[in-house]
Order: structure tokens, then sequence, then C-alpha cells
């Protein structure tokens, strides 16, 4: 403060920098006064000014949100235990699409898994792609422990999809979803676009190693049914709560019906991403579909040293790559960089 000015209420006025301006200042003082006053609000706007620059500075050098990591298999088994209810990426019900990309993604995880283990790897990477990103658990039974999915029966777990896609549209306002399934996560939705309404409500479907035509078992259903043996065993299945085992197999009643009418209908459009090293899925050849709305995608027409196998389809490279081509640029011509391969079972 300057010498022999005098501070109260009624002759200094306080402003934000901490320093008095004089009442005599503003009444046009001269000489020394006039000028130390000058001097205090050129160094006050001088203030200001440095201060807006260190703030757009800092501003400007604010690291961009860090990305969630990507899981691997070690992520799987740890969440399988201790977080079959959550996964990194995914269940933000307060993300609003972007015109980027205005589905938001459901995930459907496999037979025997759950939504934290299975998608350790492709819901991280969606949502560090701007995604809304979604995922559920679905088939549960008395045998599940809270963890292991996919057991009870389809349709059920078609009506628990269609909850689900149901809420994810109303709390986006999106007026559709995209869908990607592992194994019967990528059949069972199938269900769902068929017969309660799911057509109009998809946008893309890309099933990873689905079940959509059933599985013999690595031929175990054929012999069982040489055997005569096939309906007993399929009655214990039953029995003991798992009828999604049942179900899929090759030629069950439920396959049949699932696809009396045509593989595809009117509205999504279909992609299947295939190993032919599955063996859980059997003939590998059942996983695909057939119509004008669906794309056939073998991994190893792009990548032919990929030994990836049905389970390892949720970590694998060019599998995920292929996933994200689908669900954005959808460039016919893509092919995978072959790199990170999956687990061979």
């Amino acid at each position: 403060m300057a010498e022999g000015t005098t501070q109260g209420p009624r002759d200094a006025k306080v402003l934000f920098a901490g320093e008095p301006v004089p009442t005599a200042s503003r009444k046009g003082a001269s000489g020394p006064a006039k000028r130390r006053s000058r001097a205090k609000v050129r160094a006050m706007v001088g203030s200001i000014a440095l201060a807006a620059t260190i703030a757009v500075t800092v501003l400007a050098t604010q690291p961009a949100r860090a990305a969630l990591p990507v899981g691997d298999l070690g992520t799987a088994v740890s969440n399988f235990i201790f977080s079959p209810n959550s996964v990194a990426g995914a269940n933000n019900w307060n993300c609003k699409p972007s015109a980027q990309h205005p589905n938001p993604v459901v995930l459907v995880h496999a037979t025997g898994v759950n939504l934290g283990a299975n998608w350790v790897a492709l819901s991280p990477m969606l949502k560090n792609a701007g995604y809304c990103v979604y995922a559920f658990n679905y088939g549960m039974t008395w045998l599940s422990l809270g963890r292991i999915g996919g057991l009870g029966e389809i349709s059920a777990s078609a009506r628990t999809l269609s909850s689900f896609v149901d809420k994810v549209r109303s709390s986006t306002g999106a007026a559709k979803v995209d869908m990607v399934g592992h194994s019967q996560g990528g059949m069972m939705p199938n269900y769902y676009i068929k017969f309660l309404g799911g057509a109009s409500k998809v946008g893309t479907f890309v099933g990873l190693a689905p079940s959509n035509h059933g599985t013999t078992v690595d031929g175990i259903v054929n012999l069982g049914s040489a055997l005569n043996v096939l309906g007993f065993a399929n009655s214990i299945l039953w029995g003991v709560g798992v009828p999604g085992l049942q179900e899929q197999e090759a030629g069950s009643s439920f396959q049949r019906n699932l696809f009396a009418g045509g593989d595809t209908v009117a509205g999504p459009k279909y992609v299947v991403i295939e190993t032919k090293y599955d063996i859980v899925v059997t003939p590998y050849t059942n996983a695909f579909l057939n119509g004008p709305n669906a794309k056939n995608v073998l991994v190893q027409d792009q990548c032919p040293n990929d030994n990836v196998g049905h389970i390892g389809m949720f970590t694998d490279g060019p599998v995920l790559q292929n996933v994200m081509n689908s669900l954005g640029a959808n460039d016919p011509n893509f092919r995978a960089n072959c790199t990170g391969y999956g687990l061979f079972l």
C-alpha cells in the first residue's frame, strides 16, 4: 500500500488480486500518488493476463483421459471369480452415443462364463474407441454359482436379452443397438431377433464362433443318436438344470425351430467370425449363416498361422480387429494385422 494512505471500509475498494486502490486515485489525484495508482492497475492487469495464460497452458497440456487397459486371459480368469458382474468399459448408464457411434453395443457372453470374464478385451477396446458399451449375464441356474452363465433355457435367455436391450435404448435414447456375442451368445440373439421383435432394434449383429446350427460336439451327438442313447442323455441335461446345452446340439428341436424360416431376417446386418480350429462348434461351418445380409469371415483366410480355438476367440487379435471393422468402418476389403493370437482351445 502506498505510504500515507489510509485503508478503511469507505476509502478503499479491495480487488480480487488482494491490493486496495485508494479512493483519492479515483478522484483525479495527481503526482506520485496518481503514478503509483496507475502502476498498480497495470500490475493488476498484468497479473490477470499472466494467470489466464497459465490456466490456458495448463489445460492445453493436460493429458487426455487415460485409455482403459485391454485385458487378457489372466484378467478373464480373475474376473470370472472376483468380478462376474462387471468389466472395464461396460455399463455406464450415463453414456450418450456420439454421432460417430450412434448405436450402443450390447455384449452377450458364451456358455459357461459371465460378462466379467468374456469381455475383458473387447469392452475396453470399444469404450476407448468412443462407443457406449453394455453387457449382462443370462441363463443362470442353481448350478451357476453366480458365475457360470448360459445354462438355462435359451428362449428365456432371449427374453432377458430383450429386456436388457430395451433398458439400453431407453437410457441412451438410441433407436437401435449393435450386438456382439460369443458362442451361445452369438446364436441366442437370433431368437430375440426373429421371435421377440429384435429385428427392428438391432443394427449389426456379430457372432464369434456362434453355435448357430448347433454342434455335434466333435461327433459325440451323432454317436449318441446312432446308439439311441441321445434322448436319455438329453433328459439328464434338462433334469439337472442345463437345458441350454441340449438346445445347442445339432438337430435339436430348438435349432430346427430357430432356423426353419431361414437363417436371417430383414433388418440387421449379420457378421459371423469363425476359426477352422473350433472344437466346440463342430463342424465349424455350422457357425456360418446364409442370407443376403450375412457375411461369414474365416479367421485363417486372413491369418493362416492363427491357431485360435473356440474359447480363445475373445482375446484373439485378428478376431477383435474384425469386430471393430464390422461395427465401425465396415471395409469389405478389411484384412487383420496377424498378431496377438488367442488361446488354441
